[in-house]
């Protein structure tokens, strides 16, 4: 590294004498080694944000199982995934009561959720079981929304199954498919 002289000049004789100041000189080399020391460490040694799982369990596709529950329809509330964001539910059979479309979040199927839970509980003292029926015309987005407010509300029961012909009829009918 260059260093600049700063002595007095040349051979003047005589004049006052002033005495020499020692320039002050900070050598940062080693501040600069441990800083970079400091931030490898730092970024070897950070775990980035873990993505997020919710466990499902799913039936083998390979055995049949020829052994289902039955379940009262009075305590059976069906979510039909269709197209453009929109779900339509009904309580009970499909075509026996009027399916009701919402959107997803707070105000659409939380609420609808958690009012019908509610209901069903106190006239059959059981809890509520909810079957997701997406559709051809649904996005992966709809079933994974779906599945997080069933989370997000606390059902204790939930399925998804195969959506069968008259709940397309439904989804034709009211324009959701």
């Amino acid at each position: 590294m260059a260093e600049l002289d700063t002595s007095s000049g040349g051979g003047k004789k005589g004049g006052k004498v002033r005495s020499k100041k020692a320039s002050t000189r900070v050598d940062l080399t080693a501040m600069v080694d441990l800083a970079f020391l400091l931030i490898t460490f730092f970024i070897l040694t950070t775990t980035l944000a873990k993505p997020k799982a919710m466990d499902v369990a799913m039936p083998d596709k390979e055995e049949k199982q020829t052994d289902q529950l039955a379940v009262a329809a009075s305590r059976s509330m069906t979510l039909l995934l269709g197209a453009n964001n929109k779900v339509e539910w009904f309580v009970g059979e499909p075509g026996k009561s009027q399916p009701e479309t919402v959107g997803y979040g707070k105000n659409g199927l939380r609420e609808t959720l958690i009012e019908k839970g509610k209901e069903i509980q106190q006239t059959t003292g059981k809890f509520m079981i909810v079957l997701i029926k997406p559709s051809d015309k649904s996005d992966y987005k709809n079933l994974v929304d779906a599945l997080d407010e069933m989370k997000i509300t606390a059902v204790q029961s939930y399925a998804i199954v195969d959506i069968s012909q008259p709940e397309l009829d439904l989804l034709k009918r009211d324009g959701n498919y």
